[in-house]
C-alpha cells in the first residue's frame, strides 16, 4: 500500500494533479517523471511524460527530449508503432549541433533499432543501430550498440557482423560484466560464427556462454542457460557429432517428457517454398520465440539458417504468424513455453480446398449476394481476434441481425477461438442465416462447426458417425445434393461408415447423382474414391472407369482429394539417446504418396525439439505404407500430405 501511495504521489507531481498542489517547474516534473522511468510502472512513466509533454510543446527542444523519453515508455509497455512514432518525431527535431543531446540522440536511434529488430526488419534495425554506434560517447552506448549491431548484420551482411564483433571484443575485456551480459554477449558472438560457417569457434564460444551461465550441471536454469545450450547443439550437430548434440538438447529441458512438451501450434504453417526470399526445399531454420499467454508467437528471432540470413529471416516471419489455443497454453509448461526452438523447413503443398472449405464459400457467395462483406482469413489469427470480437461488439449491439454475420463467421472460423465460444457464435449464426433464408450448403457450414464443437472427441470415427451420419436423413439436407454429397465425403474420409461396402454406397450415391454436373469437386472427389477401392480389391476396369469418369488427366489431382489411409506403419525409430535422456517430442511430415502406397520425398517441414526426431520420422514415414490409389500411369496422385509423428514415452 506504502508504494502504490508513493507511486501515486509521483504521478500526482509528475501531472500536476491533487489538490492545492503548489506550481512545479518543467525541471522538477522531468526529475519525477525520469525517476519513474526507472521503476516498474511504465504506465506511470508514460502518463508523466506525456502531462510533461504537453507542458513544453510550444518549446521544441525540450518536446524533442520528451518525446525521445516518451517513446522508450510506449517501448517498455510494448506499443512499439506509437513508440516508434515519438522516437522519430523526436530525432527529427533534435539540435543536431548541440553536444548535450548526443545522449538523447542515442537513445532514439538505439530505440528505432529495437522496434524494427522486434518487427524482424533487421536491415533497417542495423542502419538505426550504426547510427546509435556513430554518436555513442561512452563505453557502454557503444558497447550495446555494438552487440545489437552483431545480432542483427548476421543475418544481413555477416562481413559487418565480424567487424562490429572486433570493435565489440576490446570493449568487453576492458569492462567490468556480470554473468548475465557476458553470457548474451557470447551468445551473440556464437551465433554470427554459427551462421558464418565457423563450427569449431562457435562451438568453443557456446562452451564458454554455457560456463558463464553455471556450466551442465547446474539444476537451476532460467531461459539464457535453455538458449545457449540449445545453441551448443546447433553447432555440435554440424560438427558431426549428433550425441553431444542431442545432450545439449536434452539439458535445455525441451521434450523433457517429465516436464511436459509444446504442442503444435493450430495455425503453424511454414513458408512456401519459392516466393520472395526463393526459399528451397533444402533450406532449413532453427527459429525461438515465446507462446505468450493469448497463443501469439511473440520475441521472434532466427538462431540460424542453412541457406543464409534471408532464409532465416523469412521463416522467422512464418512464425510470428503461428497460434495455440487457450486450452493448449494452459497445459504447457510456462519456463517451456517462453523459450521455444523448433526446426522448420517450407512447405512444398498447394492449398486444396477442403470439404468444409466448399461449403463456406457456399455461405459466403450468399451472404455476399445479400450485400455483405466477408473479410479474409487472416495469417495471424491469434492477434486477430481481439479485433474480431471487437468487430462483433459493434454490430451486435443493436441484436443478431444479418449485418451481424460477417463477424460471427469469422470467429467461428478462426482455430484460435475456444470450442465452446465457436459452438455459441455458430449458433447464433445459423439462427440469422435461416431466418434469412439461406441455402442448405451455407446453413451446413454453420451446423457442421456447431455440432463439431459438442465434444472434444469429434477425432474419433464413432463418435463423428453418431453426430454426423443422422443429418443425411435431415429434410433440409437430404433434399439437397451439394449437402448430401459433402456429408457423404465427410463420412467416408472419416472411416466413419464401418465397412468397405458402406463406403462405396455412399461414394456411388454421389457419383451418380444426376442433380450434380459432371465437373462438380465433390462427385469427381467421389469417382477418385472409388477409382482407388476398385484397385485395393483388384478390379482395375472398375478402377480406370471410375477414374476416366472423373474427367482428370493422369497427372492431375482433385481438389477434393484425401491422403490415402495408412496400410502398415513403419518401424519405430526413437533414438536410444533420446529414451535414455527421457525426451520427447513431434515432427510435423511432409510426403507423396505414389500410387502403390509407397511414400515418396518425406521430410520435416517442423520439428520440436530441433535435430532430435527429424530423421527418425523420416525413416518411419519413408518404411509406412498406405492403401493403394488409382492413377492410370501408376504415378503420384495428390502430393505433398502432412502429418504429425509424436514420440512420448510411456505413451
Amino acid at each position: 500500500m506504502k508504494r502504490m501511495m508513493a507511486t501515486a504521489a509521483l504521478v500526482a507531481l509528475a501531472t500536476g494533479s491533487g489538490a492545492q498542489q503548489p506550481a512545479r517547474t518543467v525541471q522538477q516534473d522531468f526529475d519525477a517523471a525520469e525517476q519513474l522511468d526507472t521503476g516498474t510502472d511504465k504506465a506511470a512513466a508514460l502518463a508523466a511524460w506525456e502531462a510533461l509533454e504537453r507542458r513544453v510543446a510550444s518549446r521544441p527542444r525540450s518536446h524533442a527530449i520528451v518525446l525521445v523519453r516518451k517513446s522508450a515508455a510506449l517501448l517498455a509497455l510494448d506499443r512499439k508503432d506509437e513508440a516508434n512514432a515519438a522516437a522519430q518525431a523526436g530525432l527529427a527535431i533534435l539540435p543536431a549541433d548541440d553536444p548535450s543531446l548526443r545522449a538523447d540522440r542515442f537513445r532514439a536511434s538505439f530505440n528505432l533499432g529495437r522496434i524494427a529488430m522486434t518487427s524482424l526488419d533487421y536491415a533497417t534495425a542495423a542502419d538505426w543501430f550504426a547510427k546509435a554506434e556513430a554518436i555513442a560517447d561512452t563505453p557502454r552506448d557503444k558497447m550495446v550498440a555494438n552487440l545489437a549491431l552483431v545480432q542483427t548484420t548476421t543475418f544481413t551482411d555477416p562481413a559487418a557482423a565480424a567487424a562490429a564483433q572486433a570493435r565489440l571484443d576490446p570493449l568487453v575485456a576492458s569492462a567490468k560484466l556480470d554473468a548475465a551480459s557476458l553470457g548474451t554477449i557470447a551468445e551473440a558472438k556464437g551465433t554470427m560464427q554459427l551462421n558464418r560457417g565457423e563450427i569449431p569457434a562457435a562451438q568453443a564460444t557456446f562452451r564458454d556462454a554455457v560456463r558463464t551461465f553455471g556450466g551442465m550441471n547446474t539444476q537451476r536454469i532460467d531461459v539464457r542457460d535453455v538458449s545457449v545450450r540449445s545453441d551448443a547443439a546447433i553447432a555440435y550437430l554440424l560438427g558431426g557429432n549428433e550425441t553431444e548434440a542431442r545432450r545439449y538438447v536434452a539439458m535445455t529441458g525441451a521434450g523433457a517428457t517429465s516436464i511436459g512438451l509444446i504442442d503444435p501450434g493450430v495455425a503453424m504453417v511454414p513458408p512456401d517454398c519459392g516466393g520472395e526470399a526463393g526459399l528451397k526445399p533444402d533450406d532449413m531454420a532453427v527459429v525461438e520465440f515465446s507462446i505468450a499467454d493469448d497463443g501469439t508467437a511473440q520475441g521472434v528471432r532466427p538462431i540460424y539458417a542453412a541457406g543464409g540470413g534471408k532464409v532465416a529471416l523469412e521463416f522467422a516471419r512464418a512464425v510470428r504468424q503461428w497460434a495455440w489455443t487457450a486450452d493448449q497454453v494452459k497445459a504447457m509448461p510456462t519456463f517451456l513455453r517462453y523459450n521455444a526452438r523448433v526446426e522448420v523447413r517450407c512447405n512444398l503443398a498447394f492449398q486444396r480446398p477442403s470439404i468444409g472449405d466448399g461449403l463456406d464459400a457456399e455461405l459466403v457467395a450468399w451472404g455476399r449476394g445479400k450485400g455483405l462483406t466477408f473479410a479474409e482469413k487472416p495469417d495471424a489469427p491469434a492477434i486477430a481476434l481481439v479485433a474480431q470480437r471487437h468487430a462483433l461488439a459493434e454490430v451486435a449491439a443493436a441484436g443478431d441481425t444479418l449485418t451481424a454475420l460477417p463477424a460471427l463467421f469469422a470467429l467461428v472460423e478462426n482455430p484460435v477461438l475456444p470450442r465452446d465460444e465457436r459452438r455459441v457464435y455458430a449458433q447464433r449464426a445459423l439462427v440469422i442465416a435461416a431466418a434469412n433464408g439461406a441455402p442448405a450448403p451455407a446453413k451446413l457450414s454453420l451446423d457442421l462447426a456447431i455440432r463439431t464443437a459438442a465434444t472434444a472427441d469429434i477425432h474419433k470415427p464413432l463418435v463423428f458417425r453418431r453426430l454426423i451420419e443422422p443429418m443425411l436423413a435431415e429434410p433440409a439436407y437430404a433434399a439437397d445434393p451439394q449437402s448430401r454429397a459433402a456429408l457423404s465425403l465427410l463420412l467416408v474420409d472419416r472411416e466413419a461408415t464401418g465397412a468397405r461396402t458402406g463406403k462405396e454406397a455412399l461414394l456411388r450415391q454421389v457419383a451418380n447423382d444426376p442433380q450434380l454436373s459432371a465437373s462438380d469437386p465433390l462427385k469427381v472427389g467421389a469417382l477418385i474414391r472409388l477409382a482407388s477401392i476398385a484397385q485395393t480389391r483388384g478390379d482395375l476396369p472398375a478402377a480406370r472407369a471410375a477414374f476416366a469418369a472423373s474427367g482428370l488427366a493422369a497427372s492431375q489431382c482433385a481438389l477434393i482429394d484425401k491422403q490415402p489411409a495408412v496400410a502398415s506403419y513403419g518401424h519405430d525409430a526413437y533414438p536410444d539417446e533420446a529414451r535414455r535422456w527421457g525426451m520427447g517430442g513431434w515432427t510435423r511430415m511432409q510426403f507423396d504418396v505414389a500410387a502403390d502406397g509407397t511414400v515418396k520425398g518425406a521430410r520435416p517441414i517442423v520439428a520440436y525439439p530441433p535435430f532430435v526426431f527429424g530423421k527418425p520420422s523420416t525413416a518411419m514415414i519413408t518404411t509406412t505404407r498406405f492403401n493403394k490409389t488409382y492413377r492410370p500411369d501408376g504415378g503420384v496422385g495428390c502430393g505433398a500430405f502432412t502429418t504429425n509423428v509424436r514420440y512420448k514415452l510411456g505413451g
